[in-house]
């Protein structure tokens, strides 16, 4: 897959389509290169405006590390693609003898590794980003406040998305150490994420 060439009206409609990819982990990697450019614009309403001259400096620094996460982001819809995709290939394998049967899980249980770790770096990354958007959006151009808590609640959705497909891998994990240390991740990681969203969405509602 390839969908740094698809117009955004091919991309949705290859989302609508019976092919289960791009999926739900594709779409979080989406809002997380949706969010970064909200962001990013927020960041540049604000440079170059004297009241805050102050800010142009680290309003300059947000802009390059949106722009380097939205690229990343952007280049994740298709890394969880192809992550699915390897998993898929996993099952396909041949099953008739025993030795059959134990290369074929061991694939499996590494394709699915992997297939749970791509979502968490999605989801981690995202995470990362919510205290600089939070910051961004309450100092950043009053005009342009509620587009840094779209950018907030939409890195949210980045994250919640992600950690949904971290899940959903785990359960054919057999490796109960590294289920256990992603499941410990992403209990943190969600009740983290919920309540700086909350936080900023209840402080730019008082600013309208």
């Amino acid at each position: 897959m390839n969908s740094k060439n698809q117009t955004i009206q091919e991309f949705l409609s290859h989302t609508a389509s019976n092919n289960p990819v791009p999926g739900g982990g594709s779409i979080s990697a989406l809002n997380g290169a949706i969010a970064t450019a909200l962001a990013e614009m927020l960041a540049n309403l604000t440079i170059g405006k004297k009241k805050y001259v102050e800010l142009e400096g680290v309003m300059k620094d947000t802009v390059d590390v949106m722009s380097q996460q939205r690229e990343q982001f952007f280049a994740d819809i298709d890394r969880d693609a192809e992550a699915y995709n390897l998993v898929m290939k996993a099952y396909k394998l041949p099953k008739e003898t025993d030795e059959e049967k134990l290369k074929r899980f061991e694939i499996i249980q590494d394709a699915t590794k992997h297939a749970a770790l791509i979502p968490m770096e999605i989801a981690q990354r995202a995470f990362d980003l919510l205290d600089e958007i939070a910051h961004t959006t309450r100092n950043g151009n009053s005009n342009a406040v509620t587009d840094g808590c779209i950018s907030m609640m939409t890195c949210r959705t980045a994250v919640l998305g992600a950690l949904l497909n971290v899940r959903i891998n785990l359960g054919s994990i057999k490796d109960a150490d590294f289920v256990k240390d992603l499941e410990n991740r992403c209990n943190t990681m969600e009740v983290e994420a919920m309540r700086k969203e909350q936080e900023l969405y209840e402080w730019v509602k008082t600013t309208l």
